[in-house]
């Protein structure tokens, strides 16, 4: 099943959630490790270049999870009023926070006029330019995004993770495909 149900997730779905999880936390790793790179460190050049190549496709997969979200059912959130308030207000912060991260990630390069090449296979042309003390504030605004996305990612981890042990419902499964319980009842 490609698309979301009313009670489950399709496979765009699954894998679209779990292929951007991975590359999330990936390129906040490497954000992290590559500012500390100095000039005569050999990924001094190669790290930005992954970075930002990686950041423009994680962006145009990001408005495709959007077109897809919007054209599709969404599984029922499951727990108490209080709970499905949260995760709305979470899964719209991802959105935000995500094409935050990403729109600043392409403008501080793209700050002096000069495309991003994504792996040679095309450039994204710059469309603004800016001042160094306007770059510098996008960057910083960058920094915290990127922060407030993993942190927003933890909090949504746990919640799955509550889902599943203390509640035991099958929100965490359904991420992973599962549409039912397989515990008998009693």
């Amino acid at each position: 099943m490609l698309r979301n149900t009313s009670t489950s997730y399709g496979l765009i779905a699954i894998l679209l959630h779990w292929l951007m999880a991975i590359v999330i936390f990936a390129m906040f790793a490497l954000g992290l490790w590559m500012v500390e790179l100095n000039y005569y460190d050999r990924w001094y050049h190669d790290a930005p270049y992954i970075h930002k190549a990686v950041g423009m496709l994680l962006l145009f997969a990001l408005i495709f999870r959007l077109i897809w979200r919007l054209t599709n059912s969404r599984p029922n959130l499951m727990g108490a009023a209080w709970e499905k308030f949260v995760a709305l207000f979470v899964h719209r912060m991802h959105y935000l926070l995500l094409f935050t991260l990403t729109i600043t990630g392409y403008l501080i390069p793209t700050a002096e006029g000069v495309g991003i090449s994504v792996f040679g296979w095309f450039t994204v042309p710059a469309s603004f330019s800016f001042t160094k003390e306007q770059a510098d504030l996008i960057g910083v605004i960058h920094l915290y995004a990127a922060w407030s996305v993993i942190a927003l990612a933890a909090a949504h981890a746990g919640a799955a993770l509550k889902h599943h042990f203390i509640d035991k419902d099958i929100t965490l499964l359904r991420m992973f495909g599962q549409t039912k319980s397989n515990k008998t009842p009693k």
